[in-house]
């Protein structure tokens, strides 16, 4: 996470770049500040189209991500988390331990008042997951 007093520090907005992250350790969320930290007002970030990889098939898995957050001092700048969401692309992992990471690295980076990101993820065998995770606990 960087330490950003304005937004000159972003390094992804308004820069052409199309080079993405291979995996979410790689990806770098890049926030700025939140100049209504003053007042409570929620965020809602939509990604319908994610993707990652079963860890025990190697098939994709695909969900609609929702992300919604009261931030604090701190706002997630939308470009460095598309970054970031795309570099689950070829990363393996459990549908449930996605949405719990993608929620750690997210209050981790913002430190919000409250965030919550659930996955609706596309039905395997005739079964649709629903996975939800919020901050603070």
């Amino acid at each position: 996470m960087s330490d950003l007093s304005t937004t000159d520090d972003l390094t992804l907005l308004g820069r052409s770049e199309n080079r993405l992250p291979t995996h979410p350790d790689e990806a770098e969320l890049e926030v700025f500040p939140n100049r209504n930290a003053h007042r409570d007002y929620t965020i809602e970030l939509d990604f319908p189209e994610f993707s990652s990889l079963c860890p025990v098939t190697g098939q994709p898995d695909s969900a609609h991500l929702k992300i919604t957050y009261i931030p604090d001092q701190l706002c997630v700048e939308t470009k460095s988390l598309k970054f970031y969401l795309a570099s689950w692309r070829n990363t393996e992992a459990f549908n449930e331990d996605v949405v719990n990471r993608i929620l750690d690295d997210l209050s981790g980076a913002t430190q919000p008042r409250s965030m919550t990101v659930r996955g609706k993820f596309s039905p395997r065998g005739g079964i649709q997951l629903t996975a939800e995770a919020s901050y603070p606990e």
